[in-house]
Parts: structure tokens; C-alpha cells; sequence
């Protein structure tokens, strides 16, 4: 099938297709004019791409995903490669939990300590730095890592 028809039963782009081949992710066929051509096998393999970065993945943690299903597998996630991704991002993912959880409390905490001393009308100030770091934006696990190889300028390609 041609790039068009790819990216219509796909779901993406033509652009995003042409991405994920620079990336070594697509392996298209060459038509003596120079069209790309792709097996029907490729179209199982965007859909795997897709869902995986639609949960934060980045196309370097999809490569094994990609590989175990061109190994004849019938799921992405079962070979080793994948399955260690797989722990990975699992425990990142409970990394930032823990720290989401963690600024959850100080900011109950404090929130919790200024309408109480509202309440007695005192002034309010907070008693000291926050021992943990606050900016929810430092859990990566499906942020910072997927914008640096999702696309060109750091977004995903166009679907």
C-alpha cells in the first residue's frame, strides 16, 4: 500500500510516517519511480508506535516493541527488550507518584496551616522551604522524555 493509504488506515499523518521511518521504526518498499510502498505487517506496527507514545513513550523506548513484533511475535511486549522497557517506564512512572503524593501533602500542609492562621487572624507566612520539590513538571516519566524524540520542535508529528 502507498504512504497515503497507510496514514488513512492508520489514523496519522503522511508526515508522521515518514518521521517514524527516519527513525528506523517503518521499513517501506521502494517502487522504481521512488513511491513508498509498505506491507500490510507495517500497519500493525504504527498502531503499536501510537499507543505507545500516546502513554509517554519515546521512540527509543518503542524500538524493542517494534523489533519483537517484526520477530513474528504477536504482541509487542513480549520479548525481553520490551518487558525491561516496560519495568522502566513502571517505575518511573511510581517515581513520580511518589513525588506527585509527596508535593500533595506539603501543599495540603501548608494550604491546611494559612486558613488556620487566617482564622486567628494572624498573618501567615510558610515556615520553611519545602524540603521536597514542588514543581509537578519534574515528574518525566511520560513528558520530558517522549517530547525529546516525538517529533520535529519537540511535539509529535501531525496526525
Amino acid at each position: 500500500m502507498l504512504i497515503g493509504e497507510l496514514a488513512g488506515r492508520a489514523g496519522v499523518s503522511a508526515r508522521s510516517l515518514r518521521y517514524y521511518e527516519a527513525h528506523g521504526l517503518l521499513r517501506p518498499h521502494r517502487t522504481a519511480s521512488g513511491y513508498r510502498t509498505y506491507a500490510e505487517a507495517e500497519l500493525r506496527v504504527v498502531r503499536e508506535i501510537r499507543a505507545l507514545l500516546a502513554v509517554g513513550f519515546d521512540l527509543d523506548d518503542i524500538r524493542p516493541f517494534v523489533e519483537c513484533l517484526r520477530a513474528g511475535n504477536d504482541s509487542g511486549d513480549v520479548c525481553p527488550d520490551s518487558v525491561a522497557v516496560l519495568r522502566r517506564k513502571l517505575a518511573e512512572v511510581d517515581e513520580c507518584v511518589d513525588r506527585l503524593t509527596a508535593v500533595r501533602e506539603h501543599l495540603r500542609a501548608q494550604l491546611e496551616s494559612a486558613v488556620q492562621s487566617r482564622i486567628r487572624g494572624e498573618s501567615w507566612a510558610p515556615s520553611s522551604p519545602s524540603p521536597i520539590p514542588l514543581s509537578p513538571t519534574s515528574c518525566s516519566a511520560t513528558t520530558d522524555r517522549s517530547s525529546s524524540t516525538s517529533g520535529p520542535n519537540g511535539a509529535s508529528p501531525a496526525s
